[in-house]
This record gives C-alpha cells, sequence and structure tokens, in this order.
C-alpha cells in the first residue's frame, strides 16, 4: 500500500537549499567550538603543570586540580600546595580552579586571608566573584574586618552578595550591625534578608559589642559616617544602652 505524501510535500530546491547552509553552520560552530576547548586544554594543562606536579609529589595524581574536589576526599595534605600557586599563577582558568578547589571547609582558616588577597587584586567580575563564593564557605570571625570593609565597597559589584553571606555564617556580633547596614543597599539586600537578620538579633549584637567595648574600635572605622543606615536606626531604639555606639559612629575619623 503506498502511504498518502500529500501531507509531507517534497521540499523545493530554495528550501533544500536553506537546510544545507543551516546544517554547514551548525557544522562550522561546532568545529570551532571544538578547537577552542582544544586550545583552552592546552593552555590549562601548561599553566596548570607546576601545580599538577606538586601535588603528584604528594600523592594526589590528577589530570586537573578541579579533580581534587570532584574526588569527594578531603584533601587536607594539599591545601598548602594550592596556597602557595594561587597568588604564582596569573592563568585565569587555574586560578579559577585553584579558588574553587580551596572553597572547602578543610581550608580554613589559612585559605581565608589568601583569598581576600586575591579578591582585592582580580581584575574579572567572574573570578571575583569565584573568590567570594569562597569565602562565604572558609571565611571566620578572624577576618570580619576585612571582609566588613570590602562588603561596603560598591566597586565590587555582584560579588558583595556573597561577602554579605560570608558575613552572615559568622559568629562576630558586628557582623549582624553590618548586615543591618546594608539592608537598603539593592546590591545585596536581597542575600541580607535571607539571611533573616531581624531587628531583635540587630539589638542583640549591638548590646553585645556596647559590652565588649574594645571590639567595637574596628567597626567604628568601617561602617559608613554619611547616613546611619539600618544599624544607627536599632541602635536609636535602644536609648540610652546604645549612646557608646552612637557617639563612635559620630566620631570623626
Amino acid at each position: 500500500m503506498t502511504g498518502d505524501r500529500s501531507k509531507n510535500p517534497p521540499k523545493s530546491a530554495a528550501e533544500l537549499m536553506t537546510e544545507l547552509r543551516r546544517d554547514l553552520k551548525y557544522t562550522v560552530r561546532m568545529q570551532q567550538r571544538e578547537e577552542q576547548q582544544r586550545v583552552n586544554a592546552e593552555n590549562y594543562s601548561r599553566a596548570a603543570e607546576p601545580v599538577l606536579k606538586e601535588l603528584g609529589a604528594r600523592g594526589f595524581r590528577v589530570n586537573t586540580i578541579g579533580e581534587l574536589r570532584q574526588s569527594n576526599a578531603e584533601y587536607r595534605a594539599a591545601v598548602p600546595i594550592l596556597l602557595h600557586w594561587l597568588s604564582r599563577i596569573s592563568d585565569p582558568q587555574v586560578k579559577e580552579d585553584i579558588v574553587r578547589t580551596l572553597s572547602v571547609p578543610w581550608a580554613k582558616p589559612a585559605a581565608a586571608p589568601a583569598l581576600i588577597e586575591e579578591f582585592r587584586k582580580a581584575e574579572s567580575g567572574e573570578i571575583r566573584w569565584a573568590i567570594a563564593n569562597g569565602l562565604a564557605v572558609i571565611a571566620d570571625d578572624a577576618v570580619f574586618e576585612e571582609l566588613a570593609e570590602l562588603v561596603y565597597d560598591k566597586g565590587y559589584g555582584k560579588a558583595r552578595e556573597m561577602l554579605a553571606l560570608a558575613l552572615g555564617n559568622m559568629q562576630d556580633s558586628r557582623a549582624v550591625i553590618v548586615l543591618m547596614d546594608l539592608l537598603n543597599d539593592e546590591q545585596v539586600m536581597g542575600v541580607v534578608r535571607k539571611n533573616s537578620v531581624t531587628h531583635r538579633k540587630a539589638q542583640g549584637s549591638i548590646r553585645d559589642a556596647i559590652r565588649r567595648g574594645s571590639d567595637w574600635h574596628g567597626l567604628n572605622t568601617i561602617l559608613p559616617r554619611e547616613a546611619p543606615g539600618a544599624a544607627g536606626d536599632v541602635a536609636a531604639d535602644l536609648g540610652a544602652d546604645a549612646a557608646p555606639l552612637l557617639s563612635k559612629r559620630a566620631a570623626p575619623m
């Protein structure tokens, strides 16, 4: 029985040529993509060679640095090697791979200062975001003042979101005060709100900061003075208890 071909009429020469051109363009794009991937892999291997060689000497036989974090093993012995090479590698692919491989709990506390330094030097928004993402994992109270200073700098763009997240993971009571001050900052307000920074929690943090007194001096140089912000509003609500805080924030530099 012959099928009814009326539903699929033969294509015209023009239609066939259009499909052929489309197929050729697709083939060319795929070839170009494969070639770029090959070049990227070669560049990566060349730039990562000294790192991979040193890792191999310590028993970490991997073809890429990222294989460490994909191994599901705690590669603590590899952390000092990665930190050694972090500032010495200029290739962006390899540097980002090192950053992401250091973004693990067992890289605490050694990796945080190194990542902060790289964050300051980063020229690419992509690598800066990757570094800030790592800091959200490994930063602790020891680097509070450095992160508080960075998170106020709007020049760091979207990466500030992850810095705010890092502050939200800290135990230092001053971190809550900084986050309260950022509640009206459009770049980071979403992250701050997700961290459930509440009025009551901020009051408790300010009281704690006042009690500890001597710990407040660092924050005094970080909080912006042109507007008291949410933290200042909470401090005002505390009345007399917050007088020391308000006077320190109002003091000239």
